[in-house]
């Protein structure tokens, strides 16, 4: 008895002993970052030091040098910042359809902030309007609500974070169809409570993009009807404003007024000065949104790093005629007198409409995405080439193209100048979004061509702007890319390199970071970013995509506000 005892207590201590020793010799973290020169967010100076992360939270930042870790990154002479926001992402279709983001996260963008455009919620109206202007199957739009949107592409595996608005343009063509028409007092109702679902399902707030239809038709007080509704929630409001040209200014006292009244947070959707006539209104422009800031209200914008900007032929058209949607459009199109009248305002410098063809002109109107395969040939092509390829007055192309392709048809206008760029970078406020898709450099993406900000716009940042021509220091670059979009969004615990924070960071060469994209050849990815994690996940390594998806959906405040509520509800 005495002796299976010792036996047992024997083993027992061997077990110990060799249980010790595998403690010891087990990984301490997850992931360890060693040696880099740490840009923490906050803008403050930088620091040489070690990161430790555990599951998806950075839990140690400082000297490492006996931890061990599953995966080490040697950073040494480079920089390691918390991962990158785009703060204005057209991804909504294309997380889904190919959820590495390439485009993007190749530049160390670890969240996707979907805006200027919602996909939800859905009706099966909307559903039918929006599969048909983005060719897709009503399938592929499967959800009805901003939950179910945000669960669905979660599940389709992504590399990177991502949260969504609320479209003013998706609520009212849910409620009132695509047409110019104003709601009545129960219609305004209604929306106020889609917008109200659509917060508490965890809308980052609510956006609106007015010059295109239906979203134009939309007046000022109804967008402050629903911005009371989206601040009850912790939101914010967002704008493609009504004008970038011939109204800015006025424009921009629109926002200011839905803000006021409101008392909501605004922020401007990639702010310029659109054609040569008004570049002077940039300098303005600044001065009137540092004293709408001055006088207590919060306002903040992003940008493009670029002097062209890109959309579609409907930005060449007046709204009127794009009422009800695009087949209604192109039917109008085809009548001769309606062609004639369309053509007649096309031609004009309007004011009450944002006529970028205007600006831009034929020559500086860059044709880059088809869906009807017989005009592919287009691509790449200004509206004056193909204008004189089919002996054509440029407008007449211009509506001939839209009717023959089923589509708007993607089109860069060159309308803004470098000045006017760099000052607006300068701006403690301004933060950086691409306007455009996550997309991989293959593919069904080469057939097309596109706006080079989709692959380059932080690695032209950081390379230009701030490497090269010195317009803010990196330190700033990078705090306007991380903490300010998080505290402007309200997003607790990203955006910073600390304790506690979600494991979200970029590691790259600050010497090397360069976007090498251009309009001639768009399909390029930016180099200089080396490692990238997301959530605690490396998605990036020695600069090639691992494949992984630790990506999440992340809610506004709004979700958290009710989930506290109901649970109080249920007691």
């Amino acid at each position: 008895m005495m002796r299976s005892l010792s036996m047992m207590l024997g083993l027992t201590l061997v077990n110990v002993i060799a249980l010790q020793s595998a403690i010891s010799q087990a990984a301490d973290y997850d992931l360890i970052i060693r040696h880099g020169s740490i840009y923490d967010g906050t803008g403050g100076a930088v620091f040489s030091a070690d990161i430790g992360v555990l599951d998806d939270r950075i839990a140690f930042v400082g000297g490492l040098d006996g931890a061990r870790a599953t995966i080490e990154i040697d950073a040494r002479g480079k920089a390691v910042a918390p991962g990158f926001f785009n703060l204005l992402s057209h991804a909504h279709l294309s997380l889904i359809e190919d959820g590495r983001a390439m485009s993007d996260v190749l530049q160390g963008v670890t969240f996707e902030v979907l805006s200027e455009v919602s996909l939800s919620p859905l009706t099966p109206e909307t559903r039918t309007l929006f599969a048909r202007s983005r060719s897709v199957s009503e399938d592929e739009l499967p959800w009805d609500t901003v939950d179910e949107y945000l669960k669905h592409v979660e599940k389709s595996g992504v590399s990177v974070n991502f949260a969504t608005f609320v479209s003013a343009a998706t609520v009212r063509s849910n409620v009132l169809g695509a047409g110019d028409v104003s709601p009545n007092a129960g219609q305004m109702q209604a929306m106020r409570g889609q917008v109200a679902a659509a917060m508490a399902d965890g809308a980052l707030g609510l956006t609106s993009a007015l010059i295109y239809a239906p979203g134009t038709f939309a007046d000022t007080e109804e967008l402050i009807e629903l911005a009371k509704v989206a601040v009850k929630y912790d939101g914010i409001y967002t704008a493609h404003m009504r004008s970038e040209g011939n109204m800015l200014l006025e424009a921009m006292e629109e926002t200011f007024r839905i803000g006021k009244e409101a008392d909501i947070p605004v922020k401007i959707h990639h702010l310029k000065a659109g054609g040569t006539p008004n570049w002077p209104k940039m300098a303005e422009a600044i001065d009137r949104i540092n004293a709408y800031a001055a006088s207590g209200g919060e306002v903040s914008a992003d940008m493009y790093t670029y002097t062209a900007g890109a959309t579609g032929l409907d930005a060449a058209m007046p709204t009127w005629v794009q009422a009800g949607g695009y087949d209604k459009w192109a039917e109008r199109l085809r009548d001769p007198m309606i062609r004639e009248q369309v053509k007649a305002e096309m031609a004009e410098n309007a004011s009450d409409w944002e006529n970028l063809g205007y600006f831009a002109g034929p020559d500086g109107m860059l044709l880059i995405g088809f869906r009807n395969s017989d005009l592919k040939d287009y691509a790449g092509k200004t509206v004056a080439e193909v204008a004189e390829l089919r002996d054509q007055d440029p407008r007449d192309t211009i509506i001939d193209l839209v009717i023959a392709d089923g589509s708007r048809v993607d089109t860069v206008y060159f309308l803004m100048n470098e000045d006017n760029l760099k000052s607006q970078i300068k701006q403690p406020w301004m933060m950086f979004g691409s306007d455009a898709r996550a997309m991989a450099a293959e593919g069904d993406n080469l057939k097309q061509a596109t706006h080079p900000r989709a692959y380059g716009n932080v690695a032209r940042l950081l390379g230009r702007y701030v490497r090269d021509e010195q317009v803010i220091s990196l330190e700033e670059a990078v705090r306007r890319l991380t903490s300010l979009p998080a505290e402007v969004l309200g997003i607790e615990e990203r955006g910073r390199i600390a304790n506690g924070f979600f494991a979200d960071i970029v590691v790259f060469d600050p010497a090397v970071v360069e976007d090498r994209a251009s309009f001639d050849d768009p399909h390029v990815y930016a180099v200089g970013v080396s490692d990238v994690v997301v959530n605690g996940v490396q998605v990036v390594a020695q600069g090639e995509h691992t494949g992984a998806s630790p990506g999440r959906a992340v809610r506004g405040r709004g979700y958290a506000r009710e989930a506290m509520v109901q649970s109080a509800f249920k007691r």
